[in-house]
C-alpha cells in the first residue's frame, strides 16, 4: 500500500474518505445512515475520535478527524469500518422493504468472506488553516454539489448544521 494512503502523524488532523465496495449507492436510505452516525458517537464516547466535520454520501463518508492522545486513528477507522461492515449487510439482510437486498447481498457477501468498505481510506494530514477550510467547504458542500439541497446546514447528514450554529446529530469541536 503507498505511503500517501497511511496516517503518519498520530497527533495530525486528517480528510480522510472511504466508499462503499463498487461505490454502491447504500446510503440512500436513513436506517443506514442512522448505523454509521451512532457508531461515529460510540468512537467519540468510548475510542478516543473527535470529529471536526462529517458528511454522509449515498456511497461514501468524509471526515475531517483526529484521534485523542493515547488513541491511534488507524485503529479507530479499523474497528469503525469493521463493526459498521457487519451492522450494516445485517440491517440490509433483514430490512423487508429492501428491494436491492440480492444484488447488494450479491456484491458484499462473497465466499471469501465480506467485503463492505473500500480499503482505502486516503487520509490527507492537514497542515494549515488554508488546507482545513478547503477541506471543511468540500465537505459541507458535496451535498449540495449533488443537489440533495440548496443549502449546506439543510443537509441532515452533515455537520455543515453544527457549522451554522445549530446542534446537529453528532458532537462536532
Amino acid at each position: 500500500m503507498s505511503r500517501k494512503y497511511k496516517f503518519h502523524n498520530p497527533d495530525g488532523i486528517y480528510f480522510i474518505s472511504f466508499a462503499v465496495e463498487g461505490w454502491i449507492d447504500v446510503f440512500t436510505r436513513n436506517e443506514y445512515k442512522n448505523i454509521l452516525v451512532e457508531n461515529l458517537a460510540y468512537c467519540q464516547k468510548n475510542k478516543g475520535l473527535e470529529i471536526f466535520a462529517w458528511c454522509i454520501m449515498t456511497n461514501h463518508v468524509h471526515l475531517i478527524i483526529r484521534a485523542q492522545e493515547g488513541y491511534l486513528l488507524q485503529d479507530i477507522i479499523r474497528d469503525f469500518k469493521k463493526f459498521t461492515s457487519k451492522a450494516l449487510i445485517k440491517a440490509i439482510r433483514e430490512n423487508p422493504q429492501e428491494s436491492r437486498k440480492e444484488m447488494l447481498m450479491t456484491q458484499f457477501v462473497k465466499p471469501a468472506g465480506t467485503q463492505f468498505w473500500r480499503r482505502d481510506n486516503k487520509p490527507i494530514e492537514l497542515w494549515s488553516n488554508e488546507v482545513i477550510t478547503q477541506k471543511l467547504q468540500y465537505i459541507h458542500e458535496n451535498p449540495v454539489e449533488a443537489g440533495f439541497v440548496f443549502k449546506p446546514e439543510d443537509y441532515m447528514y452533515s455537520s455543515a448544521y453544527d457549522y451554522a450554529g445549530g446542534k446537529g446529530m453528532l458532537d462536532v469541536k
